[in-house]
Formats: structure tokens, sequence, C-alpha cells
């Protein structure tokens, strides 16, 4: 059964056919699925999620995007989510300069705070870095979050920083983009790359692959990465879904 480590079903996208899709999942060899937060607010529906869907965990974090308003109340309200049974990990934390709000100093706070976090709370980081590759990893480095161990989601770096984040033991999270024609620096990170440092994910609703770039994503399109990773290593397709799956185990601590 192949692991989904990234993907977000309490998005409205899947609001019309939510129940039909996740109940389809099993029966198309989709098995464990991660549904990453990024608010307080998604925090609250993941966990509904989580509830209703046996095969269903959650992250407990907030998106760079989405720390504007945090303060230590809501902080410490996420360290008490964190204590829910389906909770594995820390986010989807870390620093997106694409935009110009938040400031950079407001996402580098909730940042650090949302690591030391993790670490008290002893749950594994997932990293969403964009446009930001310096300070990511500038600031995972002076907090020696190689103690800490994680997954860098939706991976769009060069090999060169791949490297920085594999000789800590993070894991590299690939999805979609490496089936794009512009996805070319993704494809030499995974050729790069330990298959046992790699775990898959879609980021549904969002990045679906070929041949359905611009349409909404699911779990249902997993193979479609399994396979492209499996043509780059020279691997069957099945070693990829079970290495891939054995390290997402790992990496949550399942």
């Amino acid at each position: 059964m192949i692991f989904e480590t990234h993907a977000h079903y309490d998005d409205e996208a899947f609001d019309e056919d939510r129940d039909l899709l996740l109940s389809s999942m099993a029966k198309n060899n989709i098995g464990t699925i991660v549904n990453a937060t990024s608010s307080k607010k998604t925090v609250e529906t993941s966990i509904e999620l989580t509830k209703k869907y046996p095969f269903i965990y959650t992250t407990i974090g907030v998106h760079p995007s989405d720390c504007a308003e945090m303060d230590d109340d809501e902080l410490k309200w996420l360290e008490d989510k964190l204590c829910y049974e389906k909770a594995l990990a820390v986010g989807e934390i870390g620093l997106d300069y694409h935009y110009d709000e938040p400031s950079k100093e407001i996402q580098k706070k909730w940042f650090e705070a949302q690591i030391e976090m993790a670490r008290k709370a002893s749950k594994p980081l997932i990293i969403h870095s964009r446009d930001a590759a310096k300070d990511t990893l500038d600031i995972m480095k002076a907090l020696h979050t190689e103690e800490i161990g994680g997954d860098i989601h939706c991976f769009s770096y060069s090999v060169e920083i791949a490297k920085e984040y594999l000789n800590m033991g993070f894991y590299v999270g690939v999805g979609g983009v490496i089936t794009f024609k512009n996805g070319k620096k993704l494809r030499e990170v995974v050729e790069y790359a330990p298959i046992e440092q790699i775990v898959l994910e879609t980021d549904s609703p969002y990045l679906s692959p070929e041949p359905f770039r611009g349409k909404r994503n699911s779990s249902l399109n997993l193979p479609y990465v399994a396979d492209k990773i499996a043509e780059i290593k020279h691997m069957s397709v099945d070693d990829v879904i079970d290495i891939t799956t054995s390290n997402a185990q790992k990496l949550y601590k399942l």
C-alpha cells in the first residue's frame, strides 16, 4: 500500500465529494494518509477528519503564510493539540518569501518557536520552504534540527541543498512536480538522494502530476510519482512503493 505523507483533504476543493473520494483509497492501493495543517482552523478540521477515517492522521502547525496573527496563546493551544493520539508531527512550518507578508522576522520567530515545540513533544518536523533556502537551512542548523528529524515537504531546491538536509537525516518529500517538464531540478535531487530518504506526497489538492497538471490533485495520483521515481532510480515500482512506505512509517514513528 502507498503511504501518502502530505495532503490537505480538509480543503474546500474536496467539499463536494470528500467522503466518496476517501472511501475509494484502500481499493486503489492507498493506505495511510497524513493530512497536513497550516492554521488553527485547519488543525481543527484535520483532527475531525482523523476521527472519521481510521487511516488518516494529522500534523499540527501553522504555515509561514498564516503566522502573522500567532501569539503565545495559540502556540500553547498547538502544544495541547500535539497530545492528540493521531497527531504525528509539527507542520507544515517554515519560511515562505514568495510574498512580502508576513514579514521575514515574524516568519522566523514562529518557525523557531514551532521547532522547539516539536523538540519538546518529540515529534518530527514537516518543513515548508519557498524562496527561502538559505534562511531555512541556517535556522535548522542553528537549532540542531538533526536531533529532531523530519521531512522537507515538496522539495524545490538544488542537489547541493538536498545534500545538507540528507546529511542531517531528513527525508525529502517528492510529489507531482517530478513529472513536470520543468521539474529537472527535482529529478536531479531524486537521482542523488538515497531511496531510503525519499517519501511520497501529493500536497493535494495542489500540484497534480502530468497528465493531470492544473486539475485537482488527490492521493490516487501517487502511482504517477512512484513510476517516475522508479524510472529515475532504475528500480521496480513495487520496490519504490515498499521502501517509501517503510520510510514514511519511520518518519512518523508508526
